[in-house]
């Protein structure tokens, strides 16, 4: 009787360690995904779209970049597929510099 209920324990344990690693992991991604967006946008901003494209790449591996530049406003979006197939997005906005 014992041995059951510590092997049901030591498996609840082992799965709250696996979904607090898990959640950590979805937690970096995200802010990965919030500095990649920021830097995207700052980069766009100053006339260096490619640049934006290539750093938010290596910033965030695998995530998918979407910039809409219009006249007044840049707009980054930055998403992946995070741990456990969690969606991860993050948006960032910034003025176009004077040139």
């Amino acid at each position: 009787m014992a041995t059951v209920e510590a092997a049901i324990a030591v498996s609840a344990l082992l799965m709250a360690v696996w979904l607090g690693a898990n959640g950590l992991a979805a937690v970096t991604e995200q802010m990965r995904c919030a500095d990649a967006a920021r830097e995207a946008a700052r980069l766009v901003a100053r006339d260096e779209q490619q640049r934006g494209v290539e750093a938010a790449a290596q910033i965030v591996s695998g995530a998918n970049v979407v910039i809409d530049v219009q006249a007044d406003a840049i707009k980054v979006v930055v998403s992946k597929r995070g741990p456990l197939g969690l969606p991860l997005s993050a948006r960032a906005f910034a003025v176009p510099e004077p040139r």
